[in-house]
């Protein structure tokens, strides 16, 4: 296991190249410490476990590594596969010329105009919205900001070794950054 920094592991989703709605996540407070504890899995990537604490409102540090490299179903029943819950990574658009940008949004103001003409769930228009804006990775999440869901329980115990060596990294991080509680 190779522990990295949290940001190379999205940057690792977002450059996946998989199908972007087969994405799905689990996360919560951290059982013991600061901070949050995250999953995503994707049935051709595998599993990450990302953990993360706020120092202050501008900057998140974390730690995290792929623990599986394919989702079996024990792994994958962990986490959701529909429900209210949705999250989407995007990354930087450095590249985008002034012109992409105007396509993008014609792209989405036509998805929100086909959306708000028909019946349609929120999670269709999420997905739609996704797409347009041509998001690498998204999909159903369970996701408690106060608590920890079941799956995220469960998932730590799956996954013990790693959960306590990636505990341990962002612990030194925290004692090195002399924060004594994260910024809420």
């Amino acid at each position: 296991m190779r522990v990295r920094d949290w940001d190379d592991i999205v940057e690792d989703v977002v450059e996946s190249n998989v199908d972007p709605d087969g994405w799905r996540a689990v996360a919560g407070d951290r059982a013991n410490g600061l901070g949050e504890d995250l999953y995503l899995g994707h049935p051709d990537r595998g599993m990450y476990q990302l953990k993360t604490y706020a120092k202050n409102p501008f900057e998140v540090k974390g730690v995290g590594s792929q623990v599986a490299r394919n989702l079996d179903d024990e792994i994958g029943s962990y986490l959701p596969t529909e429900g209210s819950g949705r999250f989407a990574v995007q990354g930087p658009s450095e590249g985008m010329d002034e012109d992409e940008a105007k396509e993008k949004a014609t792209e989405l103001e036509e998805v929100v105009k086909a959306h708000a003409d028909a019946p349609t769930t929120p999670g269709d228009f999420f997905d739609d919205v996704m797409e347009a804006l041509d998001s690498p990775a998204f999909g159903p999440m369970e996701y408690d900001q106060y608590d920890r869901p079941d799956g995220l329980d469960e998932l730590a115990t799956t996954f013990e070794e790693a959960e306590d060596v990636l505990n341990e990294e962002l612990d030194d991080l925290v004692e090195t950054d002399e924060v004594d509680k994260g910024f809420m």
